[in-house]
């Protein structure tokens, strides 16, 4: 009989030759492993806030005395959509990400109570910040909350660091003709029709389309992320809230010239991640910031409205570098 002998763990190379089955102790096993993998990521906490009537619910990560960055999402999302870009940021940074009041996990108070307007909504996001003591902030604006950031950016410019947009306009040609055609015929006459007609925009296979159209590998974009948005939007009297709130998005392109005179004046750096085959806000309402900016960073990702959920590192990387370069210098000074 044949004897093999190895030295410590090792294993002789005429074992191998021989392809011989040999049992290795878990003793040796454990000393040949490599040093511990650490698994650990920032801690996520996760409040809610009464503000004007309603629960606002945020999401929080990050030393509380690092520079802050305001998450803002769009629709029909939360801050859901911000789930796996919130722990790479908070490594360096404070993060604090709410939801609207009729979104996500904060509260739906009854249309006929509460006011959803842009306006509103902008005042009970202010308010938030300053209960939670954001001096001065960065934000990061998606769709929807595009038009309220620029809201409080406007107001407070002093207290704004810088701005990551991602799929969120300011300018006229960012607005798609075809999409926009039955909800400005809402906006021209709010009859009960035209409100009925919008109701398909409130559906699953509606919020579906939100996550898939324009993106190249739809195999990669999770569903739960609409059939979320369809259980927080599916709450009873939140079709009501929705269509409210898409009435309200007529405020909005009144302002345009107001936003960009904002640009023009403070110049706030800003760094652009767009999904440029998004169907509601085209590529050009990308590229038109560079009309009132001059510090203006613009990245065009092959993918369509929701570019975190196919593009996270890639944006992430980006926003992290901008960060760095602007979220401790000086307040902006406006002209």
């Amino acid at each position: 009989m044949m004897v093999l002998k190895s030295i410590g763990c090792g294993v002789s190379m005429m074992a191998f030759a021989m392809n011989l089955s040999l049992a290795i102790s878990p003793h040796c096993l454990a000393a040949e492993s490599t040093a511990p993998v650490d698994f650990s990521s920032p801690i996520v906490r996760y409040h809610t806030a009464s503000i004007d009537g309603a629960e606002v619910f945020y999401r929080e990560a990050g030393p509380a005395d690092a520079p802050t960055i305001l998450l803002l999402h769009g629709f029909p999302s939360s801050s859901f959509m911000f789930r796996n870009l919130i722990p790479r940021l908070a490594v360096r940074f404070h993060v604090v990400a709410p939801d609207y009041p009729g979104y996500g996990q904060s509260g739906s108070p009854d249309h006929t109570i509460f006011q959803y307007t842009f306006d509103h909504y902008a005042r009970v996001i202010d308010e938030l910040t300053q209960r939670l003591k954001l001096a001065r902030f960065a934000l990061y604006l998606h769709d929807i909350g595009a038009p309220i950031g620029y809201r409080i950016a406007a107001a407070h410019p002093e207290r704004i660091s810088g701005i990551v947009v991602q799929n969120g306009n300011a300018y006229e040609e960012g607005l798609s003709e075809a999409f926009w055609a039955p909800v400005k015929a809402y906006w021209a006459n709010p009859s009960a029709d035209n409100r009925a007609r919008l109701e398909g925009a409130l559906t699953s296979k509606a919020y579906a389309s939100q996550y898939l159209t324009g993106v190249r590998d739809p195999s990669v974009i999770s569903p739960d992320t609409w059939t979320s948005d369809l259980a927080n939007l599916n709450r009873p009297g939140n079709k009501d809230v929705q269509l409210d709130h898409f009435l309200d998005y007529r405020t909005n392109p009144p302002l345009y010239p107001q936003w960009q005179a904002y640009f023009r004046r403070c110049q706030p750096p800003m760094l652009i991640v767009w999904g440029k085959n998004d169907v509601a806000f085209t590529v050009d309402g990308a590229e038109a910031y560079k009309r009132d900016l001059k510090n203006v960073e613009i990245h065009l990702f092959d993918t369509g409205h929701f570019a975190l959920e196919d593009h996270g590192d890639d944006i992430a990387a980006l926003v992290i570098r901008f960060l760095d370069r602007n979220a401790s210098t000086e307040i902006v000074q406006c002209r």
